[in-house]
């Protein structure tokens, strides 16, 4: 059985390799020096969000999950959003360990719902999430670049 904790800058090595196993798997380009930069503040405090770390029987790192804090009037203040989980050996039940421990440190850090992402095609992923309390909702998530002060206007 995988024991949770909060991970802090000792563990940025562990979680750097699980992002980059994450991205292979799930598609995504990993920018290591772009991953290592949104981790830090992650990792100091919990003014952005916090990163769980799994730990499997053997002491290894065995997944992790980001949830980052947004802020709503439609959810009544602070939100959180479930930005990445991934789990090395799935059907363990790891993935759902994490994902209840995220979710009650949201809630206990005064979130008052949490929201996430999949891939349209990711039917399995979704049945896991609905398992644990999510719903599918009507909303469409876009986004788009924004200028940072002095850079170049997004194409």
């Amino acid at each position: 059985m995988s024991t949770v904790r909060r991970a802090d800058a000792a563990d940025a090595a562990a979680l750097l390799e699980l992002v980059g196993e994450f991205c292979a798997a799930d598609r995504h380009e990993f920018d290591e020096a772009r991953v290592r930069r949104a981790l830090g503040p992650l990792l100091a405090d919990d003014t952005y969000g916090q990163v769980w770390l799994a730990i499997d029987d053997s002491g290894a790192a065995a997944g992790y999950a980001v949830v980052t804090w947004g802020w709503s009037l439609e959810s009544g203040g602070r939100e959180a959003l479930l930005d990445e989980i991934y789990v090395r050996d799935r059907s363990h039940g790891v993935g759902a360990v994490l994902l209840r421990h995220a979710m009650r440190a949201a809630a206990g850090a005064g979130a008052s719902a949490m929201f996430l992402e999949t891939e349209a095609h990711n039917l399995r992923v979704r049945r896991f999430y609905a398992r644990h309390g999510f719903a599918e909702e009507d909303s469409v998530w876009m986004s788009g670049p924004l200028r940072q002060a002095g850079g170049p206007s997004p194409a």
